[in-house]
């Protein structure tokens, strides 16, 4: 279990789910993929939200400050794309799995649940450049606002937190 979230980690801070690093748009699937199947122990899979949504809200900054002409650019937007269908995946698939689990974490939940709703604030900004960002973040908060009827855990949240998914 260990294993499987330093892999995660690695993968998010090594650049290669920053879209810093030229790995091809194969590889970050085959990333993808295999974050996505760790992600289904609730231990790995939460962290691994928590890293992503980190790691969008990154990359969200990096493009704001970026030049479109850029070489990087490009690696930089499709490295955003994956990164937003790896949170929607974890998120559709797992989420009520997870929280079935007996040593859930409610903390880490809320630590996620807010990390993904300050990534959509973040792509917000970049709406002008590139509108789609924020349309697949709102496909992921509503369906996490979706599934949030159906999770006992996610209608503990604070209210603030719980309220800020049907924005």
């Amino acid at each position: 279990m260990t294993y499987g979230l330093f892999v995660v980690v690695s993968f998010c801070k090594n650049g290669i789910l920053l879209g810093t690093q030229h790995t091809g748009t194969n590889a970050q699937f085959c990333i993808q993929h295999l974050i996505r199947k760790l992600g289904s122990e609730h231990y790995i899979g939460q962290r691994a939200l928590l890293s992503v949504c980190q790691r969008v809200l990154v990359l969200a900054e990096r493009l704001l400050f970026s030049d479109p002409f850029d070489d990087a650019f490009t690696d930089m937007h499709e490295c955003m794309f994956i990164m937003i269908q790896l949170i929607e995946f974890l998120v559709t698939d797992y989420l009520l799995g997870w929280s079935k689990a007996e040593d859930f974490d409610n903390t880490l939940l809320e630590d996620w649940v807010t990390s993904i709703i300050q990534a959509r604030k973040a792509l917000e900004l970049l709406e002008s450049r590139n509108g789609l960002y924020v349309l697949y973040m709102d496909r992921v908060t509503g369906e996490l606002a979706k599934q949030a009827s159906g999770v006992s855990c996610l209608q503990k949240l604070k209210p603030d937190i719980f309220n800020s998914l049907y924005r």
